[in-house]
């Protein structure tokens, strides 16, 4: 996923817009995208087995996005962004060498360095007190960890027609939570163009891992997708002027090295 998509939606959730309407809608926005373009593209609809293995990755995707947008909404960043990040590269990792195999030496170097860089440049000052969100982050961390696992087990070939079935499927889910709740959910009007862009780059991101993940390894291709922060920093600090500490610096670094040593082995 887009998660650092995800980060700027938990902050918008945090300030103006209940989480459930972040992720509402900007999972409806995908669903309606995602189904265009595959038929556009003239993607078949996915089979039983793989709207099953749809079915649970929208129930992971869920629970691990609200999760997230809350922790953001109601902990410190410098703790869920770190715990979401290296657990969201880990547990797919894990996976990858379970079921793939391990790769070369190289590869796995750097891929220790770059999940080294994801908690350097996630972490950021934060001395207020209150809660931590640590609980909803372990549970983000994870089941996105997950996510990543079943989308990876999805049969070749389609691409945005899967991922239009797992974002209805999340959409139901948040729906069934939001009633069941009785939770507020409505955005501002003067938000949801802003919501649909999330959306719309949280869509990107998946369709870009589905791909990378079905022409190549999994371990590989989560690791990658885990070092959104640097992309973050590194945009930040080009247009926004805003100063790196020397941890962001050598998280930066660290992410150059751990990509180079990934592509020169894989």
């Amino acid at each position: 996923m887009a998660w650092g998509a995800g980060d700027f939606g938990g902050g918008l959730a945090s300030r103006r817009t209940p989480v459930d309407g972040v992720v509402l809608v900007s999972q409806i926005t995908g669903m309606l995208v995602t189904f265009a373009i595959g038929l556009a593209l003239g993607e078949q609809l996915p089979g039983p087995r793989d709207v099953a293995i749809c079915a649970v990755a929208g129930a992971l995707g869920a629970i691990g996005i609200v999760s997230l947008y809350r922790g953001l909404a109601v902990g410190r960043m410098g703790v869920v962004a770190p715990v979401t990040g290296v657990l969201a590269a880990v547990i797919p990792v894990v996976a990858g060498f379970v079921t793939q195999g391990v790769p070369g030496p190289l590869v796995v170097l750097g891929i220790g360095l770059a999940v080294i860089a994801v908690v350097l440049v996630s972490r950021v000052a934060d001395e207020s007190g209150g809660r931590t969100g640590l609980p909803e982050a372990l549970i983000a961390g994870t089941t996105i960890g997950l996510f990543g696992v079943a989308i990876a087990q999805l049969s070749r070939g389609s691409v945005f027609t899967e991922l239009g079935v797992i974002r209805s499927f999340q959409g139901i889910f948040v729906a069934i939570g939001i009633l069941a709740l009785r939770r507020t959910w409505r955005p501002q009007a003067s938000l949801v163009p802003v919501l649909v862009l999330i959306g719309l780059l949280d869509t990107t991101g998946n369709a870009l891992y589905l791909g990378a993940v079905q022409t190549g390894q999994l371990a590989i291709a989560s690791v990658l997708s885990a070092m959104y922060p640097v992309a973050t920093i590194v945009l930040a600090m080009a247009f926004l002027r805003e100063p790196i500490s020397r941890g962001h610096a050598v998280g930066i670094v660290l992410a150059g090295i751990a990509i180079a040593l990934i592509a020169s082995g894989g």
